[in-house]
């Protein structure tokens, strides 16, 4: 067995391995406060290579970890749920950027969720467990290993891995994997933080992430590897490729005009595989000739030389925008930017539109929702389109986390709210363009968001110390370059980043130059968009739910509700409105007849209604003792009519003046601290008695 402690800022994380799961190739349970995970590693050996390294994470919540029945009808896991997958995706996008291309090994990674306490999220600790699991594995892990750590910040003070509880304060929700002094994974939602606050925390999480590092180095001491197979690179071939191609990549990589430059370069590597596929494998002239157009654009940019479809560096694509295209949805946007095109929509809703969620971490109601959909002909493929994958809900986890911190509070806003972004066409960085439509979509929907934000996509390419960090990638952009690097944010700051890379890791200088020029690049975008719409309609859509909320004393609720449901269920049929009453007293109606709404709330007041001081009212007499009389002037609410209030003279008998059923105005003279109402008549002005 194999356990150590680490104690990082005031918190002990604990390795263990050597006694679970000992079958696996390497298995560890990390544990913090009472959250316990449990990660296995296993592998199996490969023919041949693939394309990327096969990398496969699953992630488990068990609700038995947190004392729970799963909720529904099935009272068993099942299929992973968007959290656990975006809990996979965190890991995965942490380590794979550490092994080795040659590598011929399919890869599994198991975490499994154990226990779970009140404050510990266990998704940063499976970061950690995953690096572990490798080390004390048979399996390579030479670049590793890794650890992650989330950083909130409450004030000015910046907080290592907050409790859940402080993470509701935190205007900052950053995650960090990475090795000693480097980085190779960010995930953040911020509250439009600035960018040295973002650097101020990757920082301050680096600090933790190399004392953790420390520690799993010293468990790889008594760790053995075993030998795995590895691609055998020919050498003789690739360089016969090299020599036929010659100096001809770089003349075409000089060509201006794309259309012409992608035609010289088709030609050239028809020639070469007519010229050596006699001897060497069509597949392999092909990698071996992708892989020097690859080296070929990549020294083109690192030289200063425009990209392949002739920007600048810092160059954004053509952004065309246009709102209101769909006729009867709420809200709608077409964003385009070069050959990427979403399509996004918006949806209101009611209360009952709310998203019910039911995690091992607990239960709760979501009112802003962001979908994305990213079919197969987005792209030209000609296959089955699926259920939304890792991608989709990946993108769209990133889209809602960078528009949430300036949707309106429900108070503002009553409203539910649906985000759908459809991929049309797709060329690089979807998921911000996701984030741009959906803001002009919100806007078009007359949701009245705090301020519009943007998303760019920012990419790297690095030769030794020289790199270049270029703005608005393209999908090509992407597959040779070492970074993609998504900020979304406003004019004022960030509210979301998502860094995945392919080198072994970064240092935070650049971050500081990728930060700084996703900025300017940010707000030229952010200047495009508001040129077709610069604030949101004053008024939702006519086809819309309109919605009037409204807060009651708890006391009252009873009242509004009736015996058996009837007050309320009578105001129902009166005008066919939907009327939620929440435990705490909020009363929300909706309706798309705006007339039919207001009526509701007129009924649902009257049966509310609070009296008050100098307030005349029309009563009806319930009943008449010697001293008064007792009249209700609202319902269930009854006032005391003193003898002495009943005329400006001394009179002897209220009945008088008075019977029971009567009805007559009154002017309530005062409430005292009980509740208790006092009536007059004698001081209703004279034109009212």
């Amino acid at each position: 067995m194999i356990t150590t402690n680490i104690e990082v800022e005031g918190r002990k994380i604990t390795i263990e391995s050597g006694k679970l799961a000992k079958q696996a190739n390497g298995a560890v349970t990390v544990k913090c406060g009472e959250t316990v995970v449990l990660v296995t590693t296993t592998a199996k050996t490969l023919e041949n290579a693939s394309d990327g390294f096969p990398l496969m994470i699953d992630w488990r919540d068990r609700f038995y970890a947190a004392g729970k029945f799963p909720g529904g009808f099935f009272k068993r896991e099942g299929s992973p749920r968007a959290s656990e997958i975006l809990s996979a995706r965190l890991t995965d996008r942490s380590i794979r950027p550490l092994f080795s291309s040659e590598l011929l090994i399919d890869l599994f990674i198991y975490v499994t969720v154990l226990s779970i306490d009140d404050e510990n999220d266990p998704d940063v600790l499976g970061i950690i467990g995953a690096s572990a699991a490798l080390m004390v594995s048979d399996i390579p892990f030479e670049k590793g290993p890794v650890a992650g750590v989330r950083v909130g910040k409450i004030g000015e003070r910046l907080i290592l891995n907050p409790t859940f509880a402080e993470r509701k304060e935190s205007r900052l929700d950053l995650v960090v994997a990475g090795g000693k002094d480097f980085i190779t994974m960010i995930e953040a939602g911020a509250n439009e933080a600035s960018e040295d606050e973002v650097l101020d925390a990757i920082s301050f999480g680096q600090s933790a992430i190399n004392k953790i590092v420390e520690e799993q180095e010293r468990m790889l001491k008594v760790v053995r590897k075993s030998e795995w197979p590895r691609e055998e690179r020919n050498v003789e071939q690739e360089q016969k490729v090299r020599e036929r191609v010659g100096s001809r990549l770089k003349e075409a990589n000089l060509i201006e005009d794309h259309e012409e430059r992608e035609r010289v370069v088709c030609t050239l590597y028809k020639e070469v595989e007519a010229a050596l596929s006699e001897e060497i494998y069509k597949k392999k002239i092909y990698s071996f000739f992708e892989k020097m157009k690859k080296e070929t654009v990549r020294r083109g940019i690192i030289e200063g030389q425009k990209r392949w479809d002739g920007r600048r560096s810092d160059e954004i694509r053509s952004i065309t925008c246009e709102i209101g295209i769909l006729p009867r949805i709420h809200g709608s946007a077409l964003f385009t930017r070069g050959q990427t095109q979403g399509l996004v929509i918006t949806t209101l809703g009611t209360t009952e539109d709310e998203q019910r969620m039911d995690e091992i971490e607990g239960k709760w109601s979501k009112r802003f929702m962001f979908h994305y959909n990213f079919p197969p002909w987005s792209t030209g493929e000609a296959k089955q389109a699926k259920a939304p994958g890792r991608r989709e809900i990946g993108h769209g986890a990133l889209a809602e986390r960078a528009i949430e911190p300036v949707i309106p509070s429900q108070e503002d806003f009553p409203y539910a709210i649906r985000v759908v972004s459809e991929i049309l066409e797709s060329n690089g960085s979807s998921s911000m363009a996701s984030v741009c439509g959906g803001t002009l979509s919100l806007m078009d929907a007359g949701v009245p968001i705090i301020a519009p934000v943007a998303g760019v996509a920012m990419g790297l390419v690095k030769e030794g110390d020289n790199y270049v960090v270029i703005a608005d990638i393209t999908g090509k952009e992407d597959r040779i370059g070492d970074m993609d690097f998504k900020v979304a944010g406003t004019e004022k700051g960030i509210t979301a980043l998502q860094m995945d890379i392919k080198v072994s890791g970064l240092n935070i200088e650049i971050m500081r130059n990728a930060l700084a020029k996703a900025k300017q690049a940010r707000l030229y975008v952010l200047k495009k968009m508001l040129e077709a719409i610069s604030t949101s309609k004053e008024h939702v859509s006519q086809y819309a739910p309109k919605v009037l909320a409204f807060s009651i004393k708890q006391d009252r609720i009873r009242d509004l509700i009736g015996p058996g449901g009837r007050t309320i269920k009578s105001i129902i049929e009166a005008t066919g409105a939907k009327i939620n009453v929440t435990d705490d007293g909020k009363v929300t109606i909706f309706h798309t007849d705006e007339k039919r709404v207001n009526q509701a709330f007129d009924m649902a007041k009257y049966f509310t209604e609070e009296a008050e001081i100098g307030k005349i009212y029309t009563g009806k007499v319930m009943r008449i003792v010697g001293f008064g009389a007792f009249i209700e002037i609202l319902p269930g609410q009854e006032g005391l009519l003193h003898i002495s209030e009943i005329a400006p003279y001394r009179i002897n008998s209220v009945e008088d003046f008075l019977k029971e059923g009567d009805e007559t105005k009154v002017k309530v003279i005062n409430i005292d601290t009980h509740g208790r109402i006092s009536l007059s008549i004698k001081q209703l002005p004279p034109e009212e008695r």
